[in-house]
Parts: structure tokens; C-alpha cells; sequence
């Protein structure tokens, strides 16, 4: 174990006699906030200061984002928390998009074919029931300290008086597709007569979507599901222009987030818990580094190209797993159990070598599989990550989407709807079996998201990591966890680390970063087909605790902040 988690504990244990150490009094541990942009971890920090807990700041944080990250996530989408309560087990919950009542295997149909993404990506068939507030209700309920009103201030006055255009949003802005989808009302907000996005700099107010916060906050929950607002996402969705689809009053009005049990494993010390199905997230982040528990990834070092070689195959075997298995579990027998069992993954680390590449990578037989098959994988985008703890110990591990940047391209009372329906797989058999991921009426698409709390031996938590950038999510958390618990590095340094992203033959490696140069030494260890990503698609924020005191992490990436209470 690391002799800084070592101090920690003893740090913890003077501090809070042997309970959890982050009971102490407020002045000696203050909260803490790592967001995306560092107006939304303003947000969260002042809803600390008012004394509200890790939940509350983490849907202050949540809100704030919609405000001034719209292209990535907010109320028009879906996401997963993970909770800590003073340093006690996780809870996760679910608010995971839900396909509507009418939906079905060929919703991404046309002509009798799937459709191409970036066909079914803009307008109405993208768009699932948003569940970002109803789990916000649902954790706020347990572990909420301040009145659901104080949550939507800080975001109402960003709305209403302004925030200034960054050059990540204006980036977005100006690299979306010319496929006219973004509805006028969002042209109005962010871009010029002459149809060019405003300049960076530029205050942008959003009035509509102060007035629906506000009527949130007053009303609740409940006033976003049923009502005018319903109803106005529902004329957005069956009359958009581009792919109009059936959703009724009665999708929105019956939409429930759920708390779901949370997936936990051990790797080396520690113990890494995350989000369960409809997430692959949990999964794939901890079959990925128990596959190279084995592997002493501490004496390799992030210089080392055998170390990236192995975190590379055994993201391969995860992904392959997570591909042919995972899906909403209230539709389809995910074999969770089997996956996660030490004995398979041992099995599957086997076939890791430190000299050798395997040639193919195959799904696994876990126990309690059934017959289904692997589809070809849909691309995903967007999303945010955000990190919350306070000053009683509580840890808000969220993921907050909206699939796309700017999701569906509608906009209803001044948010974006999501395309999160694009997660499915878009063919419902392949190979005369049926695909896990298929479309069906009510179900929640596949996430990678990966909202992440790592226990430390005295069974407290020590880390909490996320990250956005689709299907990477999982491989961007496993080199954050490894760079912390391995490399001995802090979430700052651990974020920055290069990213390698391995989800089948083809082995990706961020370009401008030290890994290209050993692109030739992966070649030379057997990885035939290696290519570079671009760098700004990834996107992680982590906060530790360290020798007595959180530290965060914001991705240099990313505009992102970490802010102490």
C-alpha cells in the first residue's frame, strides 16, 4: 500500500477515532468540487458553503453544467451517481434515458436497413425520457441537507444574467454538423445573423431556461414530467424536422430512476465500486484492472511500454465482454455474477502476455451467459463528469449526458434533448441471434459511463473519478485508478496522462502525448493496427484523499477546475 494512504488512514484515525476521516470539523477538512468548467464547480462549492451536502453540491454542480456546457449534459439527458455516506458503502442510482412505450428492434430502421448514426443522431428518434432530475429527486430525498429550491439558484443566475461563451463551447458550436437540426430557439441563443457562433467572450443569457428552473425549484420535480413542459418536449419530438417519432405525455409522466445495487471487486488493496447495468461502466473499469492485478504495474512505471501493452489487451478481453453482454438488466439476464467472478477473470487474464499480443480477442463464456450476439458498436460522444465531497465524509461520484454534442439538436425551454437512443445497437439480431443492446419500449440504451469510488484498506474512500468522451469512459477511468493507485500519482498527474483506448484489434493512443513515439514498440510487442486520437474527446475530473485532506483533479483537456470549500 502507498505510504501517503498509509499516512491518510493514520491522519483519519487521529482525527476521527477510528471512524470515518472525514468526520472532522469543517475548518480541518473542507469539501470539495471538480467539474468541467469552473463556473459549475462555483456552483457546487457555494451550495458547501451553505451547508449542503456532496449530493446537493453535486446537483448545484449538475445544473450549472446545463447552463454553461449545454453540448454536453443537463436536464434534457440522463446520468449515474455514485454515493457515499460517510464513508459507508456506495449506493448507486440509475437515471439512465428510457426509450419510449412505441419503440422497437427496428426504430433505427430505414428502407428496410439501419440507418447510418449520423442520419439517426439529429431530431426526434434519438431522443429518450430524461431522467437527470428524478434521480436528482431520488438522491436528494436520502441524502440532501438543503431545500430542493437552494439547489437551482446558482444555476438560475448563470441563466438569467449571463455566462460568457468559452472557447470549448464556441468549438462545439462551431464544429456541429451543418445538418440545420439545432432548433431556432437554440440558434437565437449562441449564434450570429449570419449564422457563425458567437465569439468567444460574448455574454449569452438563457431567460427560458432560468423561468423553467425557477418553476422547478418552486414545484418540484414533477412540474419537468407532467404539464407544460411535458408536453412541449413531446410536440418537439413527433414534430421535428428531421426523424419524427411517437413519445406520448404518459412516456415523460411514468419515468422512474432507480436505485440499482452497486458493482464492486478488489483490486490489489483497494476496492473499486461503480455503476451496474444499464452501465457497462462498472464493469469494464473493474474487469479491465483485475485483469492485471497479476502484473506489477507499480514497477513498470507510465514510461514503460509494456505497461500501456498490457493495459491495452486487457481493456480487449473487457470490451469484448462488455459488448456482447451488457444491456438493461430489467430487459435482458445480464450474467453479472459470472462476469465479475475472480475465477473468469482469472481465466481471461491468462490469455494477457507481457511479450505478446493476442491475435483476437473473443467474448468470454462467463457463468449464466446466455445466447446473444455481439453487434457492431455505435459511436458516442459528450457527456460531463463531476465530483463532490463534504466536510461529513459524504462522496458524489455523477455522470450527467445528453449522448451527442447538443445532443438531438432540439432544445425545449432552453435545454437540449439528448440522442441517447443512438447507444442502442441499431440491428436487434445479428448472425440469427438477438443483440442485447436492441431498442425495445421502455428500456434504458447501454452507457459507458463509469462513475467510480475506490475504497481504501481502512474501507473508506480514498477516490472518486469519472470521466466523458463515450465509449472511452471506462478506458480514461482505469488509467486514471491505475496512475493513482499504481503509479503513485496525483489525480492531477494521473488525469494528464496520456490516454490508450483498446476496444478491439485496433489499438488508439493520444497523439502529442509520449505515447505516439512508442507507437513502434507496441508494433514491435505484436499490436498490428495502432492509431492516434486526437486529445479533445477525453475529459476527467477526480478527487483523493490524501494525508488528511482531499485533493482534486481537473483535465487539462478540458476547462475544467477542481475548488476547495
Amino acid at each position: 500500500m502507498r505510504l501517503r494512504h498509509l499516512l491518510s488512514i493514520a491522519a483519519a484515525l487521529a482525527i476521527g477515532g477510528g471512524a470515518s476521516p472525514t468526520l472532522s470539523a469543517p475548518a480541518t477538512v473542507p469539501g470539495m468540487v471538480s467539474a468541467a468548467d469552473p463556473r459549475a464547480a462555483a456552483a457546487g462549492v457555494e451550495i458547501l458553503h451553505e451547508g449542503g451536502s456532496a449530493a446537493d453540491a453535486a446537483f448545484a454542480t449538475l445544473l450549472a453544467l446545463n447552463v454553461v456546457e449545454p453540448q454536453s449534459s443537463g436536464i434534457g439527458g440522463g446520468g449515474y451517481l455514485v454515493y457515499s455516506d460517510r464513508g459507508a458503502a456506495p449506493v448507486t442510482f440509475d437515471g439512465r434515458e428510457k426509450a419510449p412505450a412505441a419503440a422497437t428492434g427496428t426504430w433505427f430502421f430505414k428502407n428496410g436497413q439501419p440507418m447510418e448514426f449520423k442520419d439517426a443522431q439529429p431530431g426526434g428518434k434519438s431522443v429518450g425520457v430524461p431522467g437527470n432530475l428524478r434521480m436528482m429527486a431520488l438522491a436528494h430525498q436520502r441524502y440532501g441537507k438543503l431545500p430542493w429550491a437552494a439547489l437551482f439558484q446558482p444555476a438560475i443566475k448563470l441563466a438569467r444574467d449571463g455566462f460568457k461563451i468559452t472557447p470549448r463551447l464556441y468549438n462545439s458550436l462551431l464544429h456541429y454538423p451543418a445538418t440545420g437540426a439545432l432548433s431556432a430557439e437554440a440558434r437565437a441563443i449562441f449564434y450570429q445573423p449570419d449564422g457563425q457562433p458567437k465569439p468567444v467572450g460574448t455574454l449569452v443569457k438563457n431567460p427560458a431556461f432560468a423561468a423553467l428552473l425557477d418553476r422547478i425549484a418552486r414545484m418540484g420535480p414533477d412540474s419537468f414530467y407532467v404539464g407544460p413542459n411535458a408536453q412541449a418536449v413531446v410536440a418537439a419530438v413527433t414534430n421535428a424536422p428531421h426523424n419524427p417519432a411517437p413519445m406520448t405525455v404518459g412516456d415523460i409522466a411514468s419515468y422512474e430512476a432507480k436505485p440499482r445495487p452497486p458493482v464492486c471487486g478488489t483490486y490489489r488493496v483497494y476496492r473499486i465500486c461503480g455503476m451496474g447495468p444499464s452501465s457497462s461502466g462498472g464493469f469494464t473499469v473493474f474487469a479491465t484492472l483485475k485483469q492485471l492485478e497479476r502484473f506489477n504495474l507499480s514497477a513498470l512505471g507510465p514510461n514503460n511500454p509494456t505497461a500501456w501493452h498490457l493495459i491495452a489487451e486487457s481493456e480487449r478481453l473487457a470490451y469484448a465482454d462488455r459488448d456482447k453482454s451488457l444491456a438493461d438488466e430489467d430487459f435482458v439476464r445480464v450474467p453479472l455474477a459470472g462476469l465479475m467472478n475472480p475465477a473468469y477473470l482469472a481465466s481471461r487474464s491468462a490469455l494477457i502476455s507481457p511479450t505478446t499480443t493476442m491475435a483476437s480477442v473473443r467474448p468470454g463464456g462467463p457463468a449464466g451467459a446466455e445466447i446473444t450476439c455481439t453487434p457492431v458498436p455505435q459511436p458516442e460522444r459528450g457527456t460531463s463528469h463531476f465530483v463532490a465531497v463534504d466536510r461529513w465524509g459524504d462522496v458524489a461520484s455523477e455522470t450527467s449526458t445528453i449522448e451527442s454534442s447538443f445532443g438531438s439538436g432540439l432544445m425545449v425551454n432552453g435545454y437540449y434533448l439528448n440522442n441517447e437512443l443512438t447507444d442502442f445497437s441499431f440491428e436487434p439480431v445479428k448472425d440469427g441471434c438477438p443483440v442485447a443492446n436492441r431498442v425495445e419500449g421502455g428500456k434504458r440504451p447501454r452507457s459507458s459511463m463509469s462513475p467510480t469510488i475506490v475504497y481504501g484498506p481502512d474501507s473508506h474512500p480514498v477516490l472518486a473519478v469519472g470521466a466523458a468522451g463515450g465509449s472511452t469512459i471506462p478506458a480514461q477511468v482505469v488509467k486514471t485508478i491505475i496512475g493513482v493507485l499504481d503509479f503513485h500519482l496525483t489525480p492531477q498527474q494521473a488525469i494528464a496522462l496520456p490516454m490508450i483506448y483498446a476496444p478491439g484489434d485496433t489499438v488508439f493512443v493520444e497523439s502529442g502525448t509520449f505515447l505516439e513515439p512508442m507507437i513502434p514498440q507496441l508494433q514491435a510487442l505484436g499490436h498490428a493496427s495502432v492509431k492516434t486520437l486526437p486529445p479533445g474527446t477525453f475529459k476527467a475530473n477526480a478527487i483523493e484523499w490524501l494525508n488528511g485532506r482531499w485533493v482534486g483533479g481537473a483535465d487539462p483537456r478540458s476547462e475544467g477546475v477542481a475548488l476547495s470549500q
